[in-house]
């Protein structure tokens, strides 16, 4: 695993988080929510594309 990837998802994070809690002190908790949930699917698919790589050297070791 890349340091790249851990600093891009910790980054998505604090985004995030800073995001949600200016739209929640401002009354907007529903976007605030959007938000999160949004960052989420972010992390998830970066997380998803590197599991495939996984995946796909696993398959060049092993011949399948």
């Amino acid at each position: 695993m890349e340091v790249s990837l851990i600093l891009r998802v910790i980054g998505v994070g604090i985004l995030v988080a800073i995001a949600a809690q200016i739209l929640s002190k401002s009354g907007r908790d529903e976007q605030a929510m959007l938000v999160t949930i949004s960052g989420l699917v972010v992390v998830f698919l970066m997380l998803v594309q590197e599991i495939g790589n996984l995946f796909d050297t696993i398959r060049g070791i092993f011949g399948f």
